[in-house]
């Protein structure tokens, strides 16, 4: 069964302060969000072909994939609310139990 749940894909680099200060932000919202979202870390030093076809010229940057494009994104060092609110016009309503 395929995973249907939108993707943020975060685009960092060992040698950037802002990403590196962002990566527990990025781990609570995973654990907040498990539910409707999967979440992605490239080393854009390891993977710059991957950087170079989402077009990341800044690091951090956060990409949001749905439906296999991107869909929004965000680019430079960022704040839990701009994240969230970002995501929320994307993420599908959680089921009430």
């Amino acid at each position: 069964m395929p995973d249907d749940r939108p993707l943020l894909v975060f685009f960092w680099s060992e040698q950037s302060g802002p990403a590196r200060r962002m990566e527990s932000l990025l781990a609570h919202l995973e654990r907040k969000e498990r539910e409707r979202l999967r979440v992605r870390r490239v080393d854009v030093d390891a993977d710059p072909e991957l950087a170079a076809r989402f077009d990341v010229t800044v690091v951090p940057t956060l990409v949001l994939v749905k439906d296999k494009r991107a869909v929004s994104r965000l680019d430079g060092r960022t704040s839990a609310p701009r994240i969230e609110a970002m995501l929320e016009q994307h993420l599908p309503e959680l089921a009430v139990a």
